[in-house]
This record gives C-alpha cells, sequence and structure tokens, in this order.
C-alpha cells in the first residue's frame, strides 16, 4: 500500500517519543544524562531514523537538549526556571476560566464532566496514597481534559508542555522523600465540581491554592538538597 512504510516509521517514532517521555518525567532518563541516537536504536531494537525523529520531538517540547557531535541530553531545569513554569502555567490556566468562560462552560457537557470527575478521582486518590508514578499518568490526562473543555487546542498544548516539564523539575525532589502519602495536592474532584457548578472564582481559589502548596513543598525540598 502507497505511504504504509511511511504510516509504520511516523506511529514507531510517536512510540518511541512518548516511552522516552514517561522515562523522562519518571526520573528514569535524569536531567543531565547524555545518550546517542545509536544507543537508544539498540535499546529499543529499532532503526536510527525514527530514533532521531523521536528525539528531536522530545527537543520541541522543551525536554531534551542537542549537544553537536555528541548526541542528546536531557534538559536540566533550574528552581528559577521551576517558578517561572508555575506562573507560566498559572497564567494559562487563569485565562481559560476567565477569558474563555462562556466557551469552556458550553463545553463542558455532562459526557465531558463525567470523563474529567473519572480522572480527579483517580488522580485524587493516587495522590492521597502518595503514588508518585500513577498520580503523573492520572494528573497529566486530568489537566488534558479540563483544558479539552475550553475547546481550543493550542491551550491544551501550551498546558501539557508546561506541565510536563514541571514533573521532570519536581519528581526528582518528590522522590527523596521515604513516604509522600497526604504530601501531593488532590483536590482535583473539588476543581471539577467547580466548573460543573459555573463557580469561576472559586476554581481560581481552588488553582491558588494549589500553586501555593506545590511552590511550599518544592521550596521545602529545595533548601533540604
Amino acid at each position: 500500500m502507497p505511504g504504509s512504510e511511511a504510516v509504520k516509521r511516523t506511529t514507531l517514532r510517536s512510540q518511541i517519543a512518548d516511552a522516552l517521555r514517561d522515562e523522562v518525567i519518571a526520573g528514569r532518563l535524569p536531567a543531565g544524562r547524555q545518550f546517542t541516537v545509536k544507543e537508544i536504536a539498540e535499546q529499543y531494537g529499532v532503526s536510527a531514523t525514527p530514533v532521531r525523529e523521536a528525539l528531536l520531538d522530545l527537543c520541541s517540547q522543551g525536554l531534551l537538549d542537542v549537544e553537536l557531535h555528541k548526541g542528546f541530553r536531557v534538559r536540566e531545569f533550574s528552581h528559577a526556571d521551576f517558578r517561572d513554569m508555575i506562573e507560566a502555567r498559572t497564567l494559562i490556566v487563569e485565562g481559560m476560566f476567565r477569558r474563555s468562560t462562556e466557551r469552556a462552560l458550553l463545553a463542558a457537557t455532562p459526557e465531558a464532566l463525567a470523563s474529567a470527575r473519572r480522572r480527579a478521582e483517580e488522580a485524587g486518590r493516587a495522590a492521597l496514597a502518595g503514588d508518585l508514578d500513577i498520580l503523573i499518568g492520572y494528573d497529566l490526562r486530568f489537566w488534558r481534559e479540563m483544558a479539552c473543555l475550553v475547546g481550543n487546542p493550542y491551550i491544551s498544548d501550551f498546558l501539557d508542555r508546561v506541565r510536563v516539564q514541571a514533573w521532570v523539575f519536581t519528581v526528582p525532589l518528590l522522590r527523596r522523600l521515604e513516604d509522600l502519602q497526604g504530601r501531593l495536592w488532590h483536590r482535583h474532584a473539588e476543581l471539577v465540581e467547580a466548573i460543573a457548578c459555573r463557580d469561576v472564582e472559586l476554581a481560581q481559589e481552588i488553582i491558588a491554592a494549589y500553586n501555593a502548596h506545590t511552590l511550599d513543598l518544592i521550596d521545602e525540598l529545595s533548601d533540604r538538597s
């Protein structure tokens, strides 16, 4: 079939990019780690072309840097970078609730809200249990669904990018705590209900409390290190 090889390669490229992104977020590919296309291709048992394309995709997402004649390196984010990420995601979410309120509420169908509630409950349970690996996946899916309520794919993409980068910075710090139970933000369900009730002010208050909680926790862990 014409084009079937191109489709296969594109799918492989996406699968490799997703797998490596998960490794970076989870900290299994730590900040500063260097590697080559050949190394990753051998690890996954594939050719170099889809690997190179996948790595360049992750560079465009701000997770990797290209090192001339050396390969790639996992990007290292500073504490100042993290505070800028919090500011950026705050502006995105506030704009989502404030300037796109009517559009968001129109998109908040019973089906969409039911799906967001399921994600919220799953993320909240993982956060309360201190299960970081499970929380990351559900938390990212939850915020993608919340952004989709606005019906603007650019907002969803921007928010997802910033949230992924924030997780990349925070995960190594969080893993230094022996017990995360009760330490992670878990008010996802409350945020969904605020949107369902069209209470934008409450939603913004929850987001503000979330950001304050996150910054306090990361400041505490950064001071320890």
